[in-house]
């Protein structure tokens, strides 16, 4: 087991929701070694919310490294793959890194890691973020912690944002919409994220804000001008960075999203958050639901037979706007304290 003076390497370099539910690992490491350093190396694009989690000491970006120089210059005496990265392991094995732990279902971590964790994340019936503590295992760590005993473990803190402020100052309730994924979910149908806008514009209270891409804004204009020309609805597509989205979801009073990175930085951050997702394994709520504080998660009542993929899920479409509409709702019959006592505390 990694002891007080130890300097542990988490790698997680693949997607942004990927690291946030990866975060936990290191609020774990921090509960139980005191004084151990725990350093991420992760994707250039994700390492910004890495950099928000006080359990992470310093975020590392991967397109910045010159990796077979890496580990030499950084004296890690445990480095965790938590996705798996060929080339990093074998600089970390040449460079003597005493611990190195990878999954065994990789051929070449047999070779670079000597540290293995006997686990499979396809058939797993486990959350994405219980299963990364299958990594601590060689390391003696055998513990699986139940889903509430992680969400203490994330971390995760919004910067302050004074323009978001401004934006949000106006409206009781601020709702987050986050309708594409960059392919990586199953979506709601964009028609549906317009009958929710619709169902909400009775409410003058209720400001709706839309985030995405530069590219996604492009592709709402195209596909979903009515969302758009909601009189309730403002597209802030490509206007914040990662950062920014951050500092923009901590203020916001509530946010929906499929299985993206937005979805799980909202629960980790313990705002009121709703994920949509198919009844389909390994993309369902067991597996990737919202996991926080005040996060909830939905599904269609059945899984079909007829779904041909990402772009035309009748598991999706049946989720009615309605369920939705009425999961915001509830949030805005308990908003109206936290919007008064959120902007009389801002600096």
């Amino acid at each position: 087991m990694p002891s007080e003076s130890s300097r542990i390497l988490i790698c997680r370099t693949d997607n942004i929701g990927d690291v946030v539910l990866t975060l936990p690992l290191a609020g774990f490491l921090k509960q139980h070694i005191p004084g151990v350093e725990v350093d991420m190396l992760c994707r250039a694009y994700a390492a910004p919310v890495a950099r928000c989690s006080a359990f992470i000491d310093q975020a590392l970006a991967l397109e910045e490294l010159d990796i077979e120089r890496f580990f030499q210059e950084h004296e890690y005496d445990t480095v965790i793959f938590a996705f798996p990265h060929r080339a990093l392991a074998a600089a970390a094995r040449r460079a003597g890194v005493p611990n190195r732990v990878g999954s065994s279902h990789r051929l070449h971590h047999w070779w670079n890691c000597n540290r293995l964790a006997h686990f499979t994340r396809a058939r797993s019936r486990l959350h994405e973020a219980q299963l990364n503590f299958a990594l601590l295992k060689p390391l003696g760590m055998d513990h699986l912690p139940p889903l509430p005993e992680i969400v203490p473990l994330y971390g995760l803190r919004a910067p302050h944002g004074p323009d978001i402020a401004e934006l949000f100052r106006p409206a009781p309730f601020n709702l987050v919409l986050h309708p594409k994924s960059n392919g990586n979910g199953r979506e709601w149908p964009l028609a549906r994220y317009t009958e929710l806008a619709a169902r909400l514009a009775s409410d003058p209270g209720i400001a709706i804000w839309i985030t995405g891409s530069r590219a996604e804004g492009e592709l709402l204009a195209r596909e979903a001008p009515a969302l758009l020309a909601s009189p309730n609805v403002r597209s802030l597509c490509g206007r914040y960075d990662l950062g920014g989205l951050v500092a923009l979801i901590g203020m916001a009073d509530g946010l929906i999203a499929s299985g993206t990175g937005p979805l799980h930085i909202s629960a980790a951050l313990g705002r009121n958050t709703l994920g949509l997702f198919p009844p389909v394994q390994p993309i369902d709520i067991a597996r990737w639901g919202a996991l926080g504080a005040n996060a909830t998660s939905l599904c269609g009542a059945r899984q079909c037979d007829t779904c041909t993929g990402a772009q035309a899920c009748t598991c999706m479409a049946a989720i009615s706007a309605a369920q939705v509409a009425d999961v915001v709702l509830q949030w805005r019959d308990g908003s109206a304290a936290r919007h008064a006592d959120r902007f009389a505390e801002e600096p």
